[in-house]
């Protein structure tokens, strides 16, 4: 038998690995100083691109895609090669992939705190860095199966399913969500409005969980955890059961995101039911890991690595017990919208990804540098560290759930709500916020301790960037079955035959709810009293968009008798159907603002960007005065009415000739509103004989951004009107 030699390509997994340290504790530091900034909202107060709403879409995106993502790469080329017994398929594409990525990252740390967003969960990245992702997505699915055409090993081992599937539905999803209509280049509407980009995103949105925080993951644990342990799979046949059931059942949960919300009860329920479905192969992924550990418990209690793998592997079945939970309605009445949610996910970053990344990472590093670990001790101090400050973050988060929950749904026994000023509900859980804040702490600081460790294990060690390797030359089956062989492992032969019918599997769900909601447009009935945005409306939803409120307000009443009797009526389907996109938002830290048009006076909401302290004592909410200070631009509201056009809104081309003289029309009347505040008044004309004495120039309040921004907000809700009851 030829016995072949080549070299594995240990540059690119190295690369990756450094990338997913620097990335990590970036991504880290920033949503640490968002947990202090719920407790001291203007700790960045007059910086535009440091206000809350523009870095948590930072990071977000920072932890999933930077961190997380460069340790999927790491993980993905260094087992594929060894898998496969062959060098990753193109050193080209390896090199594209991890400098394209790292440019994308960049792009993304420059475009959200400058507002450049589609406000879509996971997605805000614009269509320029849309494009790019999926250029470098796809470099690095052709160097995959590159690699698994020229192989040397025969079979394919479990690991290299989930990398395949998870390729090909990530593909899909970021292409079908990523559907926009580009103003300019930084700039676009989704072509999905209102109830259809609610499913979509959600459908991408949960399915960005599954696929990538969860079965490339679930790949490096079927590599890592056998390779630390040094014990063969627990089960082959649960790991097929596995890895079908979870790719077939996982597409279909995402409208669990969207309980009693106005999507079609059809399709809440589908959802709901798949999500319960979805336990068994979660949790069978999780007992095939565990198992594997049978025997090796011993060095489970001295081996660091093998710690952060336990811990990971059981923070996941936490995490894939609790989903199902939350998708029964139930549950989901009362976690939907609080501090539950944000414990749940915790759980699975922190827990799953954090800690499966730190093991893989402490055991890649020695190996790659052929020496051993700097300090062990070390390794477990940052275990243990970061194990509490796991605990310290969540279990603050679910008491902080709770206490929402609770007091926002209280009545007193004359049938009012018992806390009717949601600013009670706020300072009631500021303990736990101090909390959250110390256990992210504790978090970071290990993954500090791991840097210096790592520094110190790779200065001891030995660069091997090219590592000789050996095995014989794959002898082809053309056609037929060995006698006895196991009929998946016929499939597992043919990566391609494997990779049709993973995707397959993986499109039915998303077609089944996502064609008949976008093509059947009867299923998202529309009301003749709600009309476009006017003009000014229109540029103050893309203010709104960009200073990302969506990320503390929601715009979706449920149909609770609590939420009514606080917010008004409840929210209906054809109230959005000219929303692109979609702002139905998906965590309360303010009040729901689907009715607020109309509650307050244009003065008020002036006032509250200024200073919210000074209307709302004891508000969280940052301090927004730029948009009184800063000049609306709106030179492109032609272009951007004409891609609304493109889009289905009715404008006539005489609204779109006729839209900055309708911009000056609303907004003098919005001055003039503005001038029944004698204070108002006292300061405007105090600052315009300021700005004149100076020979600066003087923008009218009447040309300034918080005016779209009064605009949109008073329009919030007004379209249906509701006939009060006898």
């Amino acid at each position: 038998m030829e016995v072949q030699q080549f070299y594995y390509d240990n540059k690119i997994v190295k690369k990756f690995l450094y990338a997913t340290i620097f990335w990590g504790i970036i991504g880290m530091s920033v949503g640490l100083l968002l947990a202090f900034m719920f407790l001291f909202p203007n700790v960045t107060s007059g910086i535009s691109w440091l206000s809350f709403g523009r870095l948590r879409p930072l990071h977000t995106n920072a932890v999933i895609f930077a961190f997380v993502g460069n340790a999927i790469y790491a993980g993905v080329y260094y087992s594929t090669q060894r898998l496969l017994k062959a060098r990753m398929y193109s050193d080209f594409l390896s090199k594209f992939n991890f400098w394209g990525w790292q440019a994308i990252i960049v792009a993304a740390a420059i475009t959200l705190p400058l507002g450049y967003t589609t406000t879509k969960e996971y997605a805000e990245l614009e269509w320029p860095i849309d494009i790019a992702i999926a250029l470098v997505w796809v470099a690095f699915g052709v160097n995959l199966i590159g690699t698994l055409i020229k192989r040397r090993e025969r079979h394919l081992y479990v690991a290299i399913w989930f990398y395949l599937a998870t390729f090909v539905t990530v593909a899909v999803l970021h292409i079908f969500n990523s559907f926009e209509w580009p103003v300019n280049m930084l700039k676009s509407y989704s072509v999905y409005a209102g109830v259809q980009d609610a499913l979509v995103q959600w459908w991408y949105g949960h399915n960005a969980v599954a696929f990538f925080l969860t079965t490339p993951f679930l790949g490096l644990m079927y590599y890592f955890v056998p390779k630390a342990a040094n014990r063969p799979v627990y089960s082959y046949r649960l790991s097929i059961i596995h890895f079908w059931a979870l790719i077939f059942i996982y597409i279909w949960a995402g409208p669990h995101h969207l309980l009693y919300s106005a999507l079609p009860d059809w399709a809440q329920n589908l959802g709901v039911a798949f999500s319960v479905m979805l336990i068994a192969p979660s949790w069978g992924g999780m007992i095939n890991g565990l198992l594997t550990l049978r025997g090796a418990w011993d060095k489970v209690r001295t081996d660091p690595v093998l710690k952060f793998m336990v811990v990971a592997i059981t923070g996941y079945g936490m995490a894939t017990f609790e989903g199902p939970m939350l998708s029964l309605k139930y549950f989901n009445a009362i976690a939907h919208f609080t501090d539950w949610i944000i414990a749940h996910v915790h759980v699975g970053a922190l827990a799953w990804n954090g800690f499966l990344t730190f093991g893989m990472i402490y055991w890649l590093v020695p190996r790659m540098f052929k020496t051993k670990l700097y300090s062990i001790k070390l390794a477990n101090v940052h275990f243990w560290i970061g194990t509490l400050g796991i605990v310290m973050y969540a279990l603050p988060m679910y008491v902080a759930g709770f206490t929402q929950a609770t007091m926002w749904k209280q009545f007193n026994p004359l049938g009012g709500l018992v806390y009717g000023n949601f600013l009670e509900t706020v300072t009631q859980i500021i303990p736990m916020y101090w909390m959250r804040a110390i256990g992210g702490s504790m978090y970071i600081l290990g993954a500090f301790v791991m840097l210096y460790n790592i520094y110190r294990t790779v200065k001891s060690g030995n660069e091997v960037e090219d590592e000789l390797a050996e095995a014989p030359a794959l002898q082809r089956i053309v056609k037929g079955r060995l006698v006895g062989e196991h009929w998946h492992r016929v499939l597992e032969r043919k990566p391609i035959k494997l990779t049709i019918f993973a995707t397959i599997a993986i499109l039915i769900g998303g077609a089944v709810q996502i064609i008949p909601t976008i093509l059947i447009k009867s299923n998202i009935p529309t009301i003749s009293s709600v009309k476009p945005y006017t003009p000014l409306e229109l540029e103050g939803r893309d203010l709104y968009i960009r200073e990302g409120c969506v990320s503390c307000h929601s715009q979706m009443v449920r149909p609770f008798r609590s939420e009514v009797e606080r917010y008004g009526e409840y929210s209906k389907a054809g109230e959005y159907v000219y929303d692109h996109p979609f702002l139905w938002g998906s965590k309360r830290t303010g009040p729901d603002l689907h009715r607020v048009g109309g509650k307050y006076s244009d003065s008020w909401h002036l006032n509250h960007m200024y200073d919210p302290q000074s209307t709302s004592p004891g508000s969280i909410m940052p301090r927004y005065q730029w948009l009184v200070t800063s000049k609306l631009d709106v030179s492109e509201i032609e272009d951007k009415m004409r891609v609304m056009v493109n889009l289905g809104v009715p404008y006539t081309d005489e609204d779109i000739e006729n839209a900055q003289n309708s911009i000056k029309e609303q907004s003098a009347k919005i001055e003039e509103n503005l001038y029944q505040d004698p204070t108002f008044v006292e300061n405007y004309e105090a600052d315009k004989k300021t700005a004149i004495a100076n020979g600066e120039e003087f923008t009218p309040i009447s040309e300034r951004e918080i005016t779209a921004m009064i605009a949109y907000l008073q329009r919030l809700g007004t379209d249906i009107k509701v006939k009060d009851s006898e």
